[in-house]
C-alpha cells in the first residue's frame, strides 16, 4: 500500500463517518439549544432537563435516517471488500 491510497482509504472513511454521524449531532445540538433557551427564559437551572428531548430527537432521527445511513456504510464496505485485492497488491 502506497501512501496515496492510505491517505485517499483514510479521507473516505472520515467522510463515512462525519456523515453517518452528522444527522444525529446535528439534531442533539439543535435540540440542546432549544432547551437552553427554554432554561434561559424560563429561569429554571436543571442540568438533565435537556436529556430526555435530546433521547428522543435522536431517537426520532436514526428511526427516519437509518434507511439512509445503512445504504451508505453498506456500500462504502462493499467498495472495501470489492477492491480488497487492488489494496493488497499495491
Amino acid at each position: 500500500m502506497d501512501t496515496d491510497l492510505v491517505m485517499t482509504l483514510g479521507q473516505e472513511t472520515l467522510k463515512t463517518t462525519l456523515l453517518l454521524a452528522a444527522p444525529l449531532l446535528i439534531a442533539s445540538l439543535v435540540v440542546g439549544l432549544v432547551v437552553s433557551i427554554f432554561q434561559a427564559v424560563t429561569q429554571i437551572n436543571e442540568a438533565t432537563l435537556s436529556f430526555i428531548p435530546k433521547m428522543a430527537a435522536v431517537a426520532v432521527v436514526l428511526i427516519v435516517a437509518a434507511p439512509w445511513m445503512l445504504d451508505l456504510i453498506s456500500t462504502f464496505t462493499t467498495h472495501l471488500y470489492e477492491n480488497i485485492a487492488f489494496y493488497v497488491r499495491n
